[in-house]
C-alpha cells in the first residue's frame, strides 16, 4: 500500500515538464490580463477625448446660439427704434396734399368782406396743421434760393441762371417738399437754375 501511495504523490506531483508548462501558462494568463487591462485603458482613453470633443462642440454650439439670439435681440431693438421714430409716416403723406390745397386757396386774391373771413379761417385750419405737423416731426424742406440738392429736391424744369443767380440753385419752388425727422417724405418739386 505504501506503493500504491507513493505512486498516487508521484503521479500528483507535477513533473518539471508540467511545472514549466504550468509557469509559461500563468505567465500567458498575466500577460493576456496586462493586454486586456492596456486595451481596456486604451478604450477608456479614446472614450474620454471622444466625450471631450463632444463637449467642445456642444459648448462652440452653444456659444453661437447665444451669439445668434444677441444679434436678434439688437436687430429687433433697432427695428423697433426705426418704427417707434417713423410713427406716423403714412399719415403724414396723405395730409400733405390737404396741406398743399390749403396753400394754395391762401394764394388766392379776395376783395369782399365775406372772402376775407374765409381766408382767414383757412389760414387757422393751415395754421393748426402745420403745428401738429412740426410736433410730430415733420418739416417742410427749404427748397428756395438753396443749392440744389438731389436728395430734397427734385428737379422738374431747368431756366438759364439769370442776375445774380448762382448755378445749380433753386429758383423757384412748384410744389413743398417735407421730410419727417431725417427721412424725407416728399421731395420738393423745384426749378432750378443752370
Amino acid at each position: 500500500m505504501a506503493e500504491k501511495d507513493n505512486k498516487k504523490t508521484a503521479e500528483q506531483q507535477p513533473t518539471a515538464e508540467e511545472q514549466v508548462a504550468a509557469k509559461k501558462t500563468t505567465n500567458a494568463q498575466s500577460k493576456d490580463k496586462k493586454k486586456s487591462a492596456t486595451s481596456q485603458v486604451d478604450e477608456l482613453k479614446a472614450e474620454i477625448k471622444d466625450l471631450k470633443q463632444q463637449l467642445a462642440d456642444k459648448d462652440d454650439k452653444y456659444l453661437r446660439a447665444e451669439a445668434e439670439i444677441q444679434n436678434m435681440t439688437t436687430r429687433f431693438k433697432k427695428e423697433r427704434a426705426q418704427i417707434l421714430k417713423y410713427d406716423g409716416q403714412d399719415l403724414a403723406k396723405a395730409v400733405l396734399p390737404v396741406l398743399d390745397n390749403l396753400k394754395r386757396a391762401l394764394t388766392i386774391e379776395v376783395t369782399d368782406e365775406n372772402g376775407k373771413q374765409l381766408k382767414k379761417g383757412i389760414q387757422m385750419v393751415h395754421d393748426h396743421l402745420t403745428s401738429a405737423l412740426i410736433d410730430h416731426g415733420i418739416t417742410e424742406i427749404e427748397a428756395d434760393g438753396k443749392p440744389f440738392d438731389p436728395t430734397l429736391h427734385q428737379a422738374v424744369q431747368t431756366v438759364p441762371a439769370q442776375d445774380g443767380q448762382k448755378p445749380d440753385t433753386v429758383v423757384q419752388v412748384l410744389q413743398a417738399g417735407y421730410q419727417l425727422k431725417d427721412r424725407v417724405l416728399r421731395p420738393a418739386m423745384v426749378i432750378v437754375a443752370q
